[in-house]
């Protein structure tokens, strides 16, 4: 048996073919822009993955997307993607392809794939966050994703910092996000090199053009303002931490995506934060705060195709 893992970004969307250990079998990707409606996309996206490799032997599809509900089937008003509004993804989904499928939040699916091939196999209690653009999240508690009562908890990205904060593309000011993210940090470099005239490599890239791997080689190349703001990134990631951690008693949280490629830069001060303010009670208990045990590459796809092996399977 193998299954379809689909991850539906901004710009790009990712799919692959994954067996029940988690070898990526084929994998490719596809504009996301350019549609006019999901029904139009998931006709192309089906051709695109028949074009890599047979769909008879897939026993489902896995779909993970920003603003997905895994109670209805849907996508809801994703402010990332083309299609406003609500649309019955799973739905058509599974009238285009002839196959079963479930779709959830981007960061549940990675969540999913931690406990499925990562490192939370034998875990029943943890968190994944995905520090990419944006920052999502992903909550396990007693072997089970939590969805809460409408679909969308673990919003952690949108929990408050300041009140009067940087603006999100939420619509609040001071969310999690804008400071925790490859967005948000280069935020705070810009920040950083205006309040401070040090000379740095990183004043003659445009903001556009500044990412999370340039501000890591400029850290470990001794760059004050590069350091100082993983220090920052760090110490706001910490302090949230400390109050996840209290929410959901994790044993573990699992940092996915780009910022997480900045290994000690970010998870040295980010654990001495969790740390600091966490509540004396939860000290003892040594709670784990590491990088996930999914390559980048083939995360999202295996966290997708996760789904079909947790519940498609599990129901029938």
């Amino acid at each position: 048996m193998i299954a379809v893992g689909v991850d539906i970004g901004g710009t790009n969307s990712k799919f692959g073919f994954t067996d029940r250990e988690g070898t990526v079998i084929a994998q490719s990707r596809m504009k996301t822009q350019g549609f006019p409606d999901t029904r139009s996309f998931l006709k192309e996206l089906k051709k695109q993955i028949e074009s890599i490799h047979s769909l008879d032997e897939v026993v489902g599809i896995g779909f993970g997307a920003p603003n997905a509900n895994f109670y209805n089937g849907t996508i809801e008003n994703p402010p990332n993607l083309p299609w406003k509004g609500i649309h019955p993804i799973a739905e058509e989904a599974e009238e285009i392809f002839g196959k079963r499928c479930v779709i959830t939040n981007d960061a549940n699916a990675a969540a999913m794939g931690e406990m499925v091939y990562g490192k939370a196999k034998d875990m029943r209690d943890f968190v994944v966050l995905t520090v990419g653009t944006g920052l999502g999240s992903g909550i396990v508690i007693n072997g089970e994703l939590v969805y809460g009562k409408h679909g969308f908890a673990g919003e952690l990205g949108h929990t408050l910092v300041s009140f009067n904060g940087r603006s999100c593309q939420c619509g609040k000011k001071g969310c999690l996000e804008t400071y925790v993210s490859a967005t948000g940090i280069r935020r705070t470099v810009y920040k950083l090199l205006a309040d401070y005239t040090e000379p740095s490599p990183l004043r003659s890239i445009s903001f556009d053009e500044l990412d999370t791997k340039s501000i890591t080689e400029a850290a470990a190349a001794g760059d004050k303002i590069a350091i100082e703001a993983f220090r920052y990134t760090g110490r706001v990631l910490g302090m949230k931490l400390s109050d996840f951690v209290v929410h959901t008693d994790p044993e573990a949280i699992f940092l996915l995506g780009g910022l997480s490629k900045a290994g000690e830069h970010i998870f040295a001060p980010a654990q001495e934060n969790m740390e600091k303010y966490l509540m004396p009670l939860f000290l003892d208990r040594k709670i784990q705060l590491q990088p996930s045990g999914l390559k980048d590459d083939d995360a999202p796809i295996l966290g997708a195709s996760s789904l079909v092996w947790k519940y498609l399977v599990k129901k029938e």
